[in-house]
C-alpha cells in the first residue's frame, strides 16, 4: 500500500448508469494524473464488476473494496458473503466495524474480530471502523474505547494482527453530520492509536496505516491530511459525486 490511502465507501447507493459514469470518469482522471496514493472504491459488491473491467484497474491504479463480510467462511447464511468469495472477486479491501454495522446490526467487537480474523487468513486488507458516540466523548472515553476495539482483535488474532492492515477512525458523531472531527483531535487520537498499537508489539509493525473518516470533505481535506499520523481517509458521502471525488484527489495529490 501506498499512502495516502483513500477508500470511498458508497454504502446504499448506485445504479448500473451513475456507477459506470462514476467510474469512466474517475478512469479518465487516473490516466491523465499521476496519483501518488492507493486507491479503492468500495460499492454495493453487486456492482464490484464496473470497476473490474477498467483497463485502469488491470494496472492496479485502482482497487476494489467491499463494505463488510460475513464471519462464516461457508455453510447455511443465506444472503451472506464470505472472505473467500471477496478473494475470488479480486476484492483487497474490506471495511469492517463501521458504526452503521454495529448499531444496525449488532456487531460486537466479537463479530468484529472474528471477520477481521477470517480476512487475515485470505490475505485480504481489513479497514478497521473504531470511534466513539458523541456521548462517548462527552465523557472523555475515546481512548478507552479505542482500546478495548483494538484489544479484541489482538486477543483473537495476535500480536501480529496489524501487520498488513487499515484501522479508520470514524468518529461516530462525525459520520454524515457534516460536522468533522477538528483536525489536531483527529491528529490525536490517530497519534494515540499508533502509540497503543506499537506499545504492544517487540518488533517494527509492516505496512499499518491510519485514516481517518468522518464527513470529509474538499473544505477540510488540506487540514486533514497535513497531519502526521493521517496516512488516508474513509470517505462516504463525498464519494459519492465523481467531481467533489476527483477535487478531493486533486488536492491531495499537490
Amino acid at each position: 500500500m501506498i499512502k495516502p490511502i483513500i477508500v470511498g465507501n458508497w454504502k446504499l447507493n448506485g445504479t448500473k448508469k451513475r456507477i459506470k459514469k462514476f467510474s469512466k470518469l474517475l478512469s479518465l482522471f487516473l490516466t491523465q494524473h499521476n496519483f501518488k496514493g492507493t486507491i479503492a472504491i468500495s460499492l454495493p459488491v453487486i456492482y464490484s464488476y464496473i470497476i473490474k473491467n477498467l483497463s485502469i484497474f488491470k494496472k492496479k491504479k485502482i482497487f476494489l473494496s467491499a463494505q463488510n463480510v460475513d464471519n462464516h467462511t461457508l455453510g447455511s447464511f443465506t444472503g451472506e458473503i464470505s472472505p473467500n468469495m471477496l478473494y475470488d472477486m479480486m476484492i483487497k479491501y474490506v471495511i469492517i466495524g463501521h458504526s452503521e454495522r454495529r448499531f444496525n446490526h449488532q456487531e460486537t467487537n466479537y463479530i468484529v474480530a472474528n471477520k477481521f480474523r477470517l480476512l487475515k487468513k485470505e490475505n485480504l486488507i481489513p479497514i478497521l471502523c473504531i470511534g466513539e458516540t458523541e456521548q462517548e466523548k462527552k465523557d472523555n472515553k475515546i481512548k478507552e474505547i479505542c482500546v478495548k476495539q483494538i484489544d479484541t482483535i489482538f486477543n483473537m488474532c495476535g500480536i501480529h494482527a496489524f501487520d498488513n492492515s487499515i484501522i479508520a477512525y470514524e468518529p461516530i458523531w462525525a459520520i454524515g453530520s457534516h460536522n468533522s472531527a477538528n483536525p489536531l483531535k483527529a491528529q490525536f487520537v490517530a497519534q494515540f492509536i499508533r502509540q497503543y498499537i506499537n506499545s504492544k508489539l517487540n518488533y517494527k509493525i509492516k505496512n499499518f496505516f491510519i485514516q481517518y473518516g468522518g464527513s470529509v470533505t474538499k473544505n477540510n481535506i488540506l487540514e486533514l491530511m497535513s497531519q502526521k499520523d493521517i496516512d488516508g481517509f474513509l470517505i462516504g458521502k463525498a464519494s459519492l459525486k465523481i467531481t467533489e471525488f476527483i477535487k478531493i484527489l486533486e488536492l491531495i495529490n499537490i
